[in-house]
């Protein structure tokens, strides 16, 4: 090929990459290299970057030249997410709450860690109907509170808990995903709803409730993006488009909100007011993962393990890292 045609197909490359705004500087050479292979992404409703870059197409525009199918398969909530990367149902995994990959580890899942989002820390909270007697956590003794197992939300709950003095036994916690939580939670059948944004948001603004705490100052609720091992070894050019993507696409979403929740709308089947609310206390900044930072995961491990909710007692730096040196 002519170095004319080469640079003709990059451009056009390019210019495939740049809906939304997102413009995109091409994939490195090697990654065309790889071969016609499948790459199966997972996701839930409030992976909201992959959400955006599975819409618009760019993943499969940039991949393109290598021959490879994307496909996409979406989950109720992080666990069954990393259970499905742990068996190799999918290659990559979209942002999961960091308690999710402590879980997965001590299932003895082989995971990578391929990307960070700095901490929201109010973007997930125990809510309460308006009316309710509960005003801080001690009044949450002995109360049914849903709470989606293994989620973000799972150890705010234990945390704030534990702020307050009192442990996660003394609660009766059910264990329901975010759709059915919410159900719950407006029959009456539990007293409060510990949940993440953007399910926060919308019950928020169609319902009569009130935050009774967020996690300002319990937990730093920082989600993570992860890929099997076996997918990070092999493919380390791909993890590098899909990284890059990320971080272009966060800083996009935190400069145009309004633009951005337009967009997100009619995907997630919310007004735009909602998603705008819910992302307005979402970072979406996507930065590298560093082992010296892994910090709140041993403490939310040692958390779970303490309250006899990990089969085993774990290390968070033995997950490995994918880096981008990996991928020069």
């Amino acid at each position: 090929m002519s170095k004319h045609s080469t640079d003709s197909t990059r451009r056009r490359l390019l210019h495939a990459a740049t809906a939304l705004g997102l413009g995109s500087a091409l994939a490195p050479a090697s990654v065309f290299a790889q071969g016609n292979k499948a790459i199966r992404i997972g996701y839930q409703k409030s992976s909201t970057l992959l959400t955006i870059l599975k819409a618009n197409g760019t993943l499969e525009k940039l991949l393109a030249p290598t021959g490879a199918k994307i496909s996409w398969h979406e989950f109720a909530s992080g666990l069954p997410l990393l259970e499905a990367l742990n068996v190799g149902g999918v290659d990559l995994s979209a942002d999961v709450a960091d308690t999710v990959p402590v879980f997965a580890q001590a299932a003895g899942a082989k995971l990578a860690y391929v990307a960070q989002e700095s901490p929201s820390p109010a973007a997930q909270a125990i809510v309460v109907r308006a009316d309710s007697v509960l005003r801080k956590a001690s009044d949450l003794k002995g109360k049914k509170i849903a709470v989606t197992k293994a989620a973000g939300v799972h150890y705010l709950l234990i945390a704030t808990l534990e702020k307050a003095g009192l442990k996660f036994s003394d609660v009766d916690a059910a264990y329901l995903s975010p759709a059915d939580g919410r159900a719950a939670f407006e029959r009456g059948s539990v007293d409060a709803w510990v949940t993440w944004d953007p399910f926060l948001a919308g019950v928020q603004r169609q319902s009569q409730v009130r935050i009774l705490s967020d996690g300002r100052g319990v937990a730093d609720y920082q989600r993570y993006y992860l890929a099997s091992a076996s997918f990070a070894q092999a493919r380390p050019e791909v993890l590098r488009v899909v990284f890059d993507e990320l971080q272009k696409t966060g800083h996009w979403f935190k400069q145009h909100p309004k633009e951005a929740a337009a967009f997100l709308a009619p995907l997630w089947g919310l007004d735009a007011d909602t998603i705008e609310l819910a992302n307005s206390r979402r970072s979406y900044e996507v930065r590298a993962v560093r082992p010296e930072a892994l910090g709140e995961q041993q403490r939310i491990a040692d958390t779970f393990f303490a309250a006899g909710l990990l089969p085993r007692k774990i290390n968070t730096n033995d997950v490995a890292i994918w880096t981008a040196a990996q991928a020069a």
